[in-house]
């Protein structure tokens, strides 16, 4: 089930956001029960917890999974620009996942900004992850741009509703077939998870619903399973809705026993 994210193969297709946990000893714990290998980092949003940042960012670093930056808050390309080379500078990675945020109620993205910076990053040698809508368009713009991987939202950040154009990302899935996508934003429960690699997603990109819950570890591994439910489903070949009940045992040319 393992697959590839520039250049590298990873197990798991849960990446886990690190926001909002109870405790940083709730955050390790979610990590390991959820088997993640890659984990989301805010640099502006730690940064500006003062003195607590450091002490984060040594937690995250002991984790020992792949550290993910992101350029959160950002709603300009120049914004994120400069917060996706400040991350490679703390970080030492050249991984970022781009998010240039266009409307401040949705949190929907700006895709223009986003295309934009994401052309100078992949110019500048980084490995981009961009957060985007189910835009067809803009997915082409974007790989133009020199990004190897797509992050469709499937509703807005922290919403939990769930997808909600489910044909906008089976779409998606069919004009990228080659291309890793992976779902980001808007998932709230595990089976929402399912439903999208049931679509032929790679992987899913989590936060909210598993740090805002009872039991942040205990969810982590519920999505974790759920993810891989979706995935092994994906290749077996599932069963198309019909519109009409067909028997499960038919009686047609069978023997009756009396």
């Amino acid at each position: 089930m393992a697959f590839e994210l520039y250049g590298r193969t990873f197990a798991s297709r849960l990446l886990l956001g690190t926001a909002r946990y109870p405790s940083p000893a709730v955050l390790a714990e979610a990590v390991r029960r959820s088997g993640t290998e890659i984990v989301t980092v805010s640099l502006r949003r730690e940064t500006a917890g003062g003195k607590t940042g450091g002490a984060f960012f040594e937690l995250i670093r002991s984790l020992g999974v792949q550290i993910l930056p992101n350029t959160a808050g950002c709603h300009s390309a120049t914004e994120a620009v400069l917060t996706a080379k400040m991350a490679r500078e703390v970080f030492a990675t050249n991984w970022i996942k781009l998010e240039v945020i266009g409307s401040q109620d949705l949190l929907q993205p700006h895709v223009f900004e986003l295309v934009e910076a994401a052309r100078i990053l992949c110019t500048e040698g980084f490995d981009v992850f961009p957060y985007t809508t189910d835009d067809l368009v803009v997915g082409e713009r974007l790989l133009g741009a020199g990004c190897r991987v797509l992050m469709p939202w499937c509703a807005p950040i922290g919403s939990a509703m769930g997808p909600q154009n489910l044909p906008g990302l089976k779409a998606m899935r069919a004009e990228f077939s080659d291309v890793p996508l992976i779902v980001d934003a808007g998932i709230g429960r595990p089976s929402h998870a399912t439903a999208v690699m049931e679509l032929g997603y790679d992987a899913v990109l989590l936060n909210t619903a598993v740090a805002s819950a009872g039991d942040p570890a205990a969810m982590a591994e519920a999505f974790a399973k759920a993810i891989d439910a979706g995935r092994l489903a994906y290749p077996a070949g599932m069963l198309e809705p019909r519109d009409m009940a067909v028997p499960s045992t038919p009686v047609i040319g069978k023997g009756v026993f009396a």
